[in-house]
């Protein structure tokens, strides 16, 4: 028997934050060396608006703004919201991006933890139906000068065909539904690597050191990672082994789009995620099924922020269907009983 006094452990969520923010440094690098350096000019923006929308409103709710700007989640939020916008967007459609996520998601339902969807993807949604074309303008790695990245996000003329080239994801959805190319043929294009996208492998790989720095610092757990990892990776290889001039292996699927920036800091937002283990499990599952059914016979190539959002809508179910017996009670065979 240990005997108190007990040492209780620093857990705050300024802690928690800086933590998330300093696991996506390596993503971050790898995006700005290997897409261009104008995703760091956008995660300025961002964040300034994002800290600016939080004092605001904190203020109009009559609340501390000084503890509540400094726990960093309003640059946790500014920040996602960047990575999953094209680096090229004009400044103004990252400043309501940003909006949206702080002021109608976070503060409309009642501030940090109590919002029920998450932020960034309803920032992503809203704007890449709103704004479709500009949405859909990424850079060829390496191909454009930070200089033409610069003038593009302050609002130079922006010329479609000539500065962006199909995603990994978008060039196979194009080329298969043209009905004369099989996935091989496909991914033979300049849009491709070794496994996924050209340099989003290697963002990838940042966004994984990251997750890992996560899990051992044990800000997250392993079940949404793994859940959705091994759902995505299970049905893309099935589907892969029975028509693979059709499907993509599992390897592009896990290399492409935002797959691993999902898996790691999506997907495990604390707030708007399950809380039971087996919750956790399913909700991370059911994104990563809804992710896979969107790239392959959806409207659009990528489907994680559709999933988070409709999986966000399950959760109090899953709480619900997944708690775990109260300690000393058991579940007999219908369910209940002690």
């Amino acid at each position: 028997m240990i005997h108190s006094p007990y040492v209780r452990k620093a857990v705050s969520v300024q802690r928690t934050m800086g933590l998330v923010l300093l696991a996506l440094i390596p993503g971050i690098v790898a995006h700005a060396l290997l897409i261009g350096p104008g995703v760091l000019v956008n995660l300025a923006i961002s964040t300034i608006t994002a800290v600016g929308a939080e004092a605001l409103m904190l203020h109009l709710r009559k609340r501390p703004v000084a503890i509540a700007v400094g726990d960093l989640s309003a640059v946790v939020t500014a920040w996602l919201v960047t990575l999953c916008f094209p680096p090229i967007v004009p400044w103004w459609l990252t400043v309501c991006g940003a909006l949206v996520a702080i002021v109608a998601v976070k503060h409309l339902y009642g501030g940090l933890g109590q919002n029920p969807f998450n932020p960034a993807m309803i920032a992503y949604c809203s704007m890449i139906v709103a704004f479709p074309a500009l949405m859909s303008q990424w850079p060829p790695a390496g191909q454009l000068s930070f200089d033409t990245q610069l003038a593009l996000i302050l609002g130079g003329a922006r010329d479609i065909d000539g500065i962006t080239g199909a995603t990994a994801l978008d060039a196979l959805r194009t080329g298969l539904r043209s009905g004369t190319q099989t996935v091989d043929a496909v991914l033979q294009g300049s849009a491709f690597g070794a496994l996924g996208g050209r340099g989003w492998e290697w963002i990838s790989v940042g966004y994984v050191a990251g997750g890992l720095f996560l899990l051992a610092k044990r800000i997250i757990t392993w079940h949404m990672p793994l859940a959705f990892i091994g759902v995505l990776a299970g049905i893309s290889t099935l589907f892969w082994l029975l028509d693979p001039g059709r499907f993509a292996s599992p390897l592009f699927h896990l290399a492409s789009g935002g797959a691993m920036l999902a898996a790691f800091f999506i997907v495990t937002d604390p707030v708007s995620g399950a809380t039971t283990p087996r919750g956790k499990l399913l909700f991370a599952g059911g994104i990563a099924l809804i992710a896979w059914l969107i790239r392959n016979f959806g409207a659009y190539p990528e489907g994680i922020a559709f999933g988070v959002l409709l999986m966000n809508m399950c959760v109090p179910l899953l709480d619900m269907k997944t708690q775990p017996p109260v300690f000393g009670h058991h579940k007999d065979a219908k369910g209940g009983g002690k």
